[in-house]
């Protein structure tokens, strides 16, 4: 999975380099200017083609260094470019003075209370404010800029960021103060950070892109992006049987209820689980049989009735709370948790909002093979206090994430938690984390449907009746589930889901 950095994570990449005497700082401020223009080049075609105008704006910091560089070498591609300082030049840190100082023999240095901020200023605005290290909201000029420049579509569609549009957090993706400037490129260094994909991150980057400068290694605790999954873990053995691949267990709710269930049965079919069997209340019964063929039916009226079920140890895989109902939930809860063979169980909707008046009753029974994948509203009623946290203003940096609110919830529960959004993020309870963000190439905003979920926790369910581990499945399953919607496009609904999964794994090889 590929690595996203924390501005932290970062620093310790570049100061481990410099201190080698891999490179030096300027190198290292000159390479990232190049990887700039590069990038210009290839987002903007037309830009190589003629000298345009550029106004880049430099902040008081090494953002502003690499405007400097991205400034000095579009001049010497021909451009008339204009630079804007916001701060004092002399209090610039060493590098980039140096880098301020070879500007000036080229042009002059303009405060930035006087940059251009609408579209018509100039064929690219190259935002080096602030980057990656900003710890607090921005303030006067840049403030000034910031609001001014994001307000004018025509300007935003010109602009590019140098690591992070200045005003936006790196390590949450949200916009200190409430104001950032709005990209249409970001162009990052030697990895993405956590910002570019959560929260507003995508939309304020508009595309991410990573230039490389020369470093390597990674960082210890470092969380990763999804990708997509071993197919070699997805394909079938050409000996297996049905028993093979697991057997998972759907649990429904009563009459007029079990139509999400029926999506996550389907889904934990598709996905390849070998049998998948919905359990279903006598009331529903007829209603259920009515509906299926592929998936196999059994009567489960309560707890004890569950209990007597999972004395079958073939079943390897649960899912709780798609249409459940609450007490139901609450009566199924703890016998599905209290199997002696442990089965992979995913529990959803229902089955979490049925223990909002008591979260700790619902993780005293949690083991880890469990998967918990609430939405913003059910992870509120679960984890008020985190919610709180996400909730609250962001007014300093390294500001509150989810990133951070996911892998408290997971240590608090003991288990894998996939917390479901535009940017999912998935943690188990030693630290561990994954994001997967259905943003800018990935986007899938036809995933906004009722029943999308369902059918995420039914692929989970099936992936752990296969044997994948709890944070594995959860993240192939994040995976599949965006790219099922994507290939489907506008006007999905979540019936479709499942049926696109076999294209999906056709097309991994599978």
């Amino acid at each position: 999975m590929t690595e996203l950095l924390t501005a932290a994570q970062m620093r310790a990449i570049e100061s481990a380099a410099i201190e080698s005497g891999e490179a030096s700082g300027l190198e290292l401020m000159e390479r990232a200017g190049r990887g700039v223009v590069e990038a210009i080049f290839a987002h903007w075609p037309d830009l190589a083609r003629a000298p345009h105008k550029a106004v880049v704006l430099c902040g008081p910091g090494n953002n502003g260094g690499d405007g400097f560089v991205v400034a000095r070498l579009l001049k010497a591609w021909g451009w008339q470019v204009e630079v804007f300082l916001y701060g004092d030049a002399g209090k610039l840190p060493p590098d980039a003075g140096v880098n301020c100082a070879r500007w000036r023999e080229m042009g002059p240095v303009g405060d930035l209370k006087d940059a251009p901020r609408r579209a018509d200023g100039a064929d690219l605005y190259v935002d080096a404010l602030f980057g990656t290290g900003l710890g607090r909201p921005l303030e006067g000029a840049a403030k000034d800029w910031a609001l001014a420049q994001a307000a004018d579509a025509g300007c935003r569609a010109k602009t590019l960021a140098v690591d992070m549009p200045s005003g936006l957090c790196s390590d949450s993706g949200r916009a200190l103060g409430g104001v950032a400037v709005a990209a249409a490129l970001t162009v990052s260094f030697h990895a993405l950070k956590l910002g570019h994909v959560l929260g507003a991150g995508p939309d304020r980057c508009g595309h991410a892109v990573v230039a490389g400068i020369g470093l390597r290694g990674g960082a210890d605790g470092v969380a990763r992006a999804v990708d997509a999954p071993d197919r070699a873990a997805l394909a079938k053995a050409g000996q297996a049987h049905k028993f093979t691949h697991g057997h998972a267990l759907v649990l429904t709710g009563g009459a007029g209820r079990t139509g999400a269930a029926r999506l996550a049965a389907r889904a934990a079919l598709r996905i390849g689980a070998g049998l998948v069997t919905l359990g279903v209340p006598g009331s529903a019964q007829q209603e259920v049989a009515c509906q299926i063929t592929a998936l196999m039916l059994l009567r489960v009226d309560g707890a004890d009735g569950l209990a007597a079920v999972l004395e079958d140890t073939r079943i390897n895989g649960l899912c709780l709370g798609p249409g459940l109902g609450v007490e139901r939930a609450r009566d199924l809860a703890g016998a599905a948790l209290a199997a002696r063979h442990a089965p992979g169980v995913v529990l959803d909707a229902d089955a979490l909002s049925a223990f909002t008046d008591a979260p700790e009753r619902l993780f005293a029974m949690l083991h880890d093979r469990c998967v918990l994948t609430p939405h913003a509203g059910e992870f509120a009623r679960l984890f008020p206090d985190l919610a709180e946290g996400l909730n609250a203003p962001a007014t300093t940096g390294p500001a509150f994430s989810r990133l951070d609110a996911t892998r408290a919830a997971a240590k608090r529960a003991g288990c894998v938690v996939l917390f479901k959004g535009a940017d999912t993020v998935i943690a188990g309870p030693d630290g561990s984390a994954a994001v997967h963000a259905a943003a800018y190439e990935r986007a899938a905003p036809w995933l906004a449907t009722a029943g999308a979920g369902d059918v995420l926790a039914g692929m989970i369910a099936g992936l752990l009746a296969r044997g994948h581990a709890p944070m594995a499945a959860a993240g192939a399953a994040a995976w599949l589930h965006v790219e099922a919607a994507r290939s489907l496009g506008a006007g999905l609904i979540a019936e479709d889901l499942p049926e696109a999964i076999p294209e999906v794994l056709r097309r991994l090889g599978c």
